[in-house]
């Protein structure tokens, strides 16, 4: 049953839900003049104490919201949403709640999908989420798997630069006077080796958290038969660059 805090929400002005921060009541200097240090100190605790206990109500809200929106799916055989009867229930509850879609306040409606893809993902089994039509992974980790990639190729441009940088180069220099037919001599050119063999392994450990990134279930579920055989030669190019690299890590250590 619908307790009577809810139900006194859902009569409630739809003016209360568009009032401008600004505007509300707060505190001012004046008030404060006649309070002692004492005084101003546990006025301080108390704000700063309550401020922590309601700080994460919003998203409890947010959350709870979502839970009834998938309550709504279910109870409406509609789990993606899109029958025309669900979309006109959640419409009418958003409108009750002074929610318009064209409202500022219409980004409760982004933040409320958002955690209603999260809810629909630990609710459904994978076999009942692919005969929906839903990926099987939710906006957190879509979100977390973009951070993920991010991060690894911002690593990657830096680990390359330093590579690039700390790599010794052999630059052609010709001795003096050197005649015609007589052979140039390479000179090391700015490098440090101690630290360019360091800065190839974390190469090759980006490198490798790349190619990690690359998910199984996108190359067989959505890939056509040539992005397929794309993928593919790009990776067998891949794989010759790496057996040529092996080759040498293979070799034994030049005598000294």
């Amino acid at each position: 049953m619908m307790s009577k805090e809810v139900a006194r929400s859902a009569d409630a002005d739809p003016a209360l839900f568009s009032v401008d921060p600004d505007s509300l009541p707060s505190i001012q200097l004046d008030d404060l003049a006649g309070e002692s240090e004492d005084q101003l100190v546990a006025r301080g605790v108390a704000y700063a104490r309550e401020y922590v206990r309601i700080e994460h109500q919003p998203t409890i809200l947010l959350k709870n919201l979502a839970a009834v929106v998938v309550a709504l799916r279910r109870e409406m055989g509609d789990w993606r949403g899109e029958t025309q009867a669900y979309r006109s229930r959640v419409t009418g509850l958003y409108q009750s709640a002074g929610i318009p879609a064209d409202s500022e306040k219409s980004r409760v409606r982004s933040a409320v999908r958002w955690h209603v893809g999260n809810l629909l993902r630990r609710t459904l089994t994978t076999r009942e989420l692919e005969r929906e039509g839903l990926l099987s992974t939710s906006p957190l980790e879509r979100l977390q798997d973009t951070r993920a990639a991010s991060a690894v190729l911002l690593q990657a441009v830096k680990v390359s630069a330093e590579v690039e940088k700390s790599t010794p180069r052999t630059a052609k220099k010709s001795s003096k006077g050197a005649g015609k037919g007589k052979k140039e001599e390479p000179s090391a050119s700015e490098g440090s080796p101690v630290k360019a063999t360091a800065d190839h392994i974390r190469l090759a450990g980006v490198a490798s958290s790349i190619i990690g990134q690359m998910d199984s279930g996108v190359i067989t579920t959505h890939m056509t038969a040539g992005q397929r055989a794309a993928l593919d030669s790009e990776l067998e190019a891949i794989q010759k660059k790496l057996a040529a690299l092996r080759r040498l890590t293979r070799k034994p250590a030049p005598k000294r």
